[in-house]
């Protein structure tokens, strides 16, 4: 199944659904960073956490950042999402592994640490970003962005994520979010956000769902299908997608300048540079370093003369 977001509205348009299934692209980033299981499990609930938030965005080019940065040996995850359905992200220390935690599960709580911050960094594509930050709550990534919802953004919601990663990689991935809408006069229907949360800790877990072939429009209508249940006609395709690029390192790299460049040259022979985003490696030469100088020299002749 491709990886995929649904949205839904439910109570006569008092409850925003979206669910997404992020299998492929956590498996990706998977193999991309070498993540441990754990790391695997913290990166793709992230992943898929920025991706349900940034679907509520109107305009296609809206971006979101999450940075977690707890106590724990992970040392922070960031993930950055978009509106158009690309996700990208990173753990500062992909080979982190734990024991399972009391429940048998992977302990992503323990990795990430509960003592820290969620920083959220939104870009409507206004020219001017909004950013908010809270604490984290236990770590485990899901009770961390619900408590930043409720907290940051006033935003009665429900949240599950869920990542399984089996011997031989992510067999199931993705989240739902539910969402009560706010009123004519700004107030929150208390009993009904109530009822949301209490219908998804009555599900087992979202990736047992996935696993038993439950498409994201059938579990969606098993939680919210005596609710008038409208699910839009759209699935958004998603995917892992880093805007790096060979161009952009050699700019990067030209903003060292004439001298550092040369020192590259002399000392090393060339440069390698690695994105942290996608862990793509790029490699450039004394030739490819020595044309970056040559451009920067024209670039500051023709500086002059103007």
């Amino acid at each position: 199944m491709a990886d995929q977001l649904v949205r839904a509205t439910a109570a006569g348009g008092r409850i925003r659904a979206v669910g997404v299934l992020t299998t492929r692209l956590t498996e990706e980033a998977r193999n991309r960073h070498r993540l441990s299981y754990v790391a695997t499990a913290a990166l793709g609930r992230a992943m898929a956490a920025g991706l349900l938030l940034a679907s509520n965005f109107k305009q296609e080019e809206a971006r979101i950042n999450l940075r977690f940065e707890g106590d724990g040996p992970l040392g922070g995850i960031l993930v950055d999402a978009g509106a158009d359905g690309t996700v990208r992200g990173y753990v500062k220390h992909p080979d982190v592994e734990l024991p399972p935690n009391a429940r048998g599960k992977l302990d992503v709580g323990g990795a990430v640490g509960a003592n820290g911050f969620l920083y959220v960094i939104k870009d409507l594509g206004y020219g001017y970003p909004f950013s908010g930050t809270t604490e984290l709550v236990t770590g485990e990534i899901g009770d961390d962005v619900l408590h930043y919802l409720v907290k940051s953004e006033q935003t009665a919601s429900a949240l599950m994520l869920g990542v399984f990663v089996g011997a031989e990689g992510v067999d199931a991935a993705g989240g739902l979010l539910l969402q009560v809408m706010p009123g004519a006069d700004g107030s929150f229907d208390e009993d009904l956000s109530t009822q949301l949360a209490e219908r998804l800790e009555r599900i087992e877990g979202f990736t047992p769902l996935v696993r038993s072939g439950r498409r994201l429009p059938q579990i969606l209508e098993d939680l919210l299908g005596d609710m008038d249940l409208q699910i839009f006609p759209e699935v958004q395709l998603v995917r892992f997608s880093c805007t790096c690029s060979d161009a952009r390192v050699r700019r990067a790299l030209k903003m060292l300048g004439e001298a550092e460049l040369q020192d590259m040259i002399d000392t090393d022979g060339g440069a390698e540079a690695t994105c942290s985003f996608c862990n793509e490696v790029y490699q450039m030469t004394g030739d490819d370093l020595a044309l970056l100088i040559e451009q920067l020299r024209a670039e500051q002749s023709k500086a002059i003369t103007e």
